[in-house]
């Protein structure tokens, strides 16, 4: 663990100061470069030297990659600074190799190791799906042939198409059975033959303008029959099981924009005007700030639970690394739009001190839709409540304790171990078994500092996941009709509400009696965390815990002037 944290600080060196108008990697370039859809070469160098592709490559085929949660972690600097280059450099290939981590022979592994180690990319060409996010209606056709198989269609929009020299292809495949259309193929296009792939115009965007969204046609191009990742037909089932991989990352990466901007938004705050007075005079602008940090305190927790728990709950972990990756987007949004009150005009600047803001609020949309988006990220998890409801609310054992540690020793990474859908779900006991904790601590103080307003939020938190108990027993298991209506959309999405505060509460409970959790150990940013979400939910509030929220407003501001990161770890920035 200690070489992981040691390379995340060597990255974050690497870079600079992003606020350093002579740093030729800072925000002034980055902008720069930015505006002509251009990626930054000296940026995409410190890339190279540091060999980031290796930590996208599992260690037992020669990369660094041995932890989900520390992965999360060394993507922060990179997309602090600049999604296109965290996504056009590097994690695109992870998304691009996962179906081959998850279903490769050692062959098909290794050929894509020696791609990434080499310096090369590997882009990927998904199929097209009624939730997905393609830009137009497009896909690859494969037809069975002796000897393999011939492969032809387009694709408008692959990020990094002309960039990559591995390409993993999901293909239909012709006259295939009803559920075994799609299969799901690794090419190597210096491998195939002269003329059959074709790079197509540039796709333009709003968000992540550096970002090479290119087309690519490929025309009645023999493949071998090897290139199949698993079995034919099993290309929708990989895409889901890849899903388990690439969720748990979409916390961190958009935590990391939104810590830009939030630093942002307090270096304007903190700015003297002309009458001696700053922003950080007006209640709004406090509230906002605390708000901001709350936010980005509780998408970390998510992103703790849902890498982690690739290691410790394989077979519960799918409905938190889905719930992860649709609420982290949606949090960071809207307290982006509460910052923008904030900046006022200078939320539009597209250069200058406060220029990032505008970048990072253009670029969360692209970095965090992903394939299938936030819907499909419910979809996912709506099947799954109505088992829980019965099977595993108030009876599950809670969460392990490791779970919540952020810098604890985690088991092997075994891909072939993460369920599809749940048998259980542990995160919620967690949050039963805090309630407990905090009520047999009423009154005595337990050593600890656990107010009334922490009990009662707690309680709510736990009422909400009784009377979501109710409504899902109701909706019997299988009932697709049920579950694709927008009442069950919307219980889903108090769902994740309720993981998200469960998560929380495991964070803080596992740092109260360490030294190293001085600040994630006092119930200050615990209750005004839990407060925020129960307000998201509309539920029952005790008094606004003022005294509270002015504690982790501190906090905020001792990290901006001391250069510490938003999120849990509080890491040195340069």
């Amino acid at each position: 663990m200690n070489t992981a944290l040691a390379r995340i600080d060597d990255l974050e060196r690497a870079f600079g100061p992003l606020d350093d108008p002579g740093n030729p990697l800072g925000a002034h370039a980055l902008l720069a470069a930015d505006a002509a859809g251009s990626v930054l070469p000296g940026a995409e160098a410190v890339l190279d030297a540091f060999g980031l592709n290796a930590e996208f490559v599992p260690a037992d085929v020669g990369g660094r990659l041995e932890r989900m949660d520390v992965l999360g972690r060394i993507l922060r600097p990179v997309f602090r600074r600049d999604a296109s280059l965290g996504f056009g450099y590097g994690l695109n290939c992870f998304f691009a190799t996962a179906p081959v981590w998850t279903a490769g022979n050692e062959e098909q592994r290794g050929h894509a190791a020696r791609l990434l180690l080499g310096g090369r990319r590997v882009a990927v060409a998904r199929h097209e799906v009624a939730h997905g996010n393609d830009f137009v209606r497009d896909e690859f056709t494969a037809r069975t042939v002796p000897g393999g198989l011939v492969l032809d269609g387009s694709k408008s929009a692959v990020a990094n198409a002309s960039r990559a020299t591995g390409l993993v292809v999901f293909a239909r495949m012709e006259d295939a059975p009803r559920g075994r259309t799609h299969s799901v193929l690794l090419l190597d296009r210096d491998e195939l033959p002269a003329g059959r792939v074709e790079d197509l115009a540039r796709h333009t965007t709003t968000g992540m303008r550096s970002t090479e969204f290119g087309g690519l046609r490929i025309t009645d191009c023999p493949v071998p029959g090897d290139a199949v990742l698993g079995a034919p037909g099993d290309g929708y089932e990989l895409s889901l099981r890849s899903s388990l991989l690439i969720r748990g990352l979409i916390p961190s990466i958009v935590l990391a924009g939104a810590d830009t901007a939030l630093r942002t938004v307090a270096r304007f705050a903190v700015r003297e005007r002309a009458d001696g007075r700053s922003s950080l005079d007006v209640q709004h602008v406090r509230s906002v700030l605390t708000g901001g940090f709350l936010d980005l305190l509780v998408i970390d927790c998510l992103a703790l639970v849902a890498t982690r728990a690739l290691h410790l709950l394989p077979r519960q972990m799918s409905a938190y690394a889905a719930a992860a990756a649709y609420l982290a987007p949606k949090l960071v949004a809207e307290s982006m739009d509460e910052m923008s009150s904030v900046l006022g005009e200078e939320t539009f600047a597209q250069d200058g001190a406060y220029g990032m803001f505008q970048k990072q609020r253009r670029d969360l949309p692209v970095t965090s839709l992903g394939h299938a988006g936030s819907a499909g990220r419910q979809v996912s998890i709506l099947p799954q409540l109505p088992y829980f409801a019965r099977h595993a609310w108030f009876a599950d054992p809670e969460a392990p304790a490791a779970l919540f540690r952020p810098d604890g020793e985690l088991p092997p990474l075994d891909l072939s171990q993460p369920a599809l859908l749940g048998d259980g779900d542990p995160l919620a006991a967690t949050l039963v078994a805090c309630t407990d904790l905090l009520e047999s601590e009423s009154g005595t103080g337990g050593g600890h500092d656990c107010g009334p307003a922490l009990r009662f939020l707690v309680r709510t938190l736990t009422g909400e996941l009784v009377e979501l108990k109710k409504a899902f027993e109701k909706i019997p298991e299988g009932d697709r009709e049920t579950l694709s209506s927008p009442y069950s959309f919307g219980l889903a999405d108090r769902y994740t509400l309720v993981l998200a505060g469960a998560a929380a509460l495991g964070v803080w409970r596992e740092q109260r009696d360490t030294a190293a959790g001085a600040f994630l150990g006092t119930t200050a940013w615990i209750t005004s965390l839990l407060y925020r979400l129960a307000g998201r939910l509309g539920l029952p509030l005790p008094d606004r815990p003022a005294d509270c929220e002015r504690l982790v407003l501190d906090e905020v501001m001792a990290r901006f002037h001391n250069r510490r990161s938003y999120d849990l770890y509080s890491s040195p920035l340069a």
